[in-house]
């Protein structure tokens, strides 16, 4: 008895290996994924779920991606009024965070809010498909992304052994990009951020979501601090960076300036926004100074709104401070730091 037991068993083993062995997807991925980061045990658990599967849909949805849409279709798909009243009510709900992203990556807050907007939304629609099986389909059954379809697989295998996660529980897009800002495997394993200190760099957690989508951005070339919205220019570049398309690019900058325009008339007077510029201001780009300088005139001062903090808007800052009691606190460069 117990030798039939065990013949049983053995075969079982033998052909469970075999079949795996014989996985298009597991030999592509055994060739790209860290075997000393990853058990070679851990893979072959994963690879023999049961939950694994081809998706049909999944090659059809690629003959018709958005990005093959002319601009206006594109635009009317992204620029439309429910997001920018969703990201609007995203700012205004989200504002403390994402003015502490905006500070530490030194990055427009607006693209960076603009792009989780685009990429889901705002979290509403980011998922339909599991990200391994996704992966899986466009090895097994589109040739030409089964390359870079294994690398990706090989990443989000390395991602989901690293944080304790079940390879079979998250979902994404068609693509296999996942979580609110739609990152795919390679880029979440680089890119992502624990921005809330909680141990866990989570794609569903809006502060690691605002601060990796603006690390991602830096690390793409966005010169921090740049003002530089032109077509080629370096905030241009690290937002191509993030989906290879121009109407992606110019979808999401000219979202981030409906949201920015509409954030802008949040405040029900001039005074109360003045309060609120003067309290919270910190120069980032030339629009957001003059912005500033336009508020400021509107209170009764005599500002050329050029977009530049020189020592006249630095006096009318401080100015506007000290008649509300905040002469103590620092807006912007020092003086050495001004230029006329």
């Amino acid at each position: 008895m117990f030798r039939i037991i065990f013949i049983i068993i053995f075969f079982s083993i033998l052909f469970g290996n075999d079949t795996i062995s014989d996985d298009l997807a597991y030999v592509m991925v055994m060739e790209k994924i860290n075997k000393k980061t990853v058990p070679v045990d851990y893979i072959n658990k994963v690879f023999s779920s049961k939950k694994i599967e081809r998706h049909k849909k999944i090659p059809e949805r690629f003959a018709r991606p958005y990005e093959k849409k002319s601009w206006p279709e594109y635009k009317k798909l992204f620029i439309k009024e429910s997001r920018i009243v969703a990201g609007t009510k995203f700012y205004s709900e989200n504002k403390d965070l994402i003015t502490r992203v905006s500070k530490k990556y030194n990055v427009d807050p607006f693209i960076v809010i603009s792009i989780a907007g685009i990429e889901s939304n705002y979290g509403k629609h980011y998922k339909g498909f599991t990200v391994f099986n996704s992966l899986y389909t466009q090895i097994h059954d589109m040739p030409k992304r089964a390359k870079w379809a294994s690398k990706e697989l090989a990443s989000y295998i390395e991602y989901c052994y690293e944080d304790k996660i079940d390879p079979q529980s998250i979902e994404g897009s068609y693509a296999g990009a996942f979580g609110f800002g739609q990152f795919i495997p390679s880029s979440f394993n680089r890119y992502s951020v624990d921005f809330d200190k909680n141990g866990i760099r989570s794609p569903h957690a809006w502060p690691d979501v605002l601060a990796s989508i603006a690390n991602y951005l830096i690390k793409n070339g966005y010169i921090a601090g740049s003002s530089d919205y032109s077509k080629g220019g370096n905030i241009w570049k690290s937002v191509w960076a993030y989906n290879h398309s121009d109407n992606y690019v110019m979808a999401v900058l000219g979202l981030t300036e409906k949201i920015r325009e509409r954030c802008s008339g949040l405040f029900s007077d001039v005074e109360n926004r003045l309060d609120y510029i003067v309290e919270n201001f910190d120069p980032v780009d030339s629009k957001s100074i003059a912005d500033l300088q336009k508020t400021l005139n509107a209170n009764g001062y005599d500002l050329e709104e050029d977009g530049k903090f020189g020592k006249n808007t630095l006096d009318a800052v401080r100015d506007a401070q000290a008649d509300r009691d905040k002469a103590n606190q620092m807006v912007g460069p020092t003086n050495k730091e001004v230029s006329e």
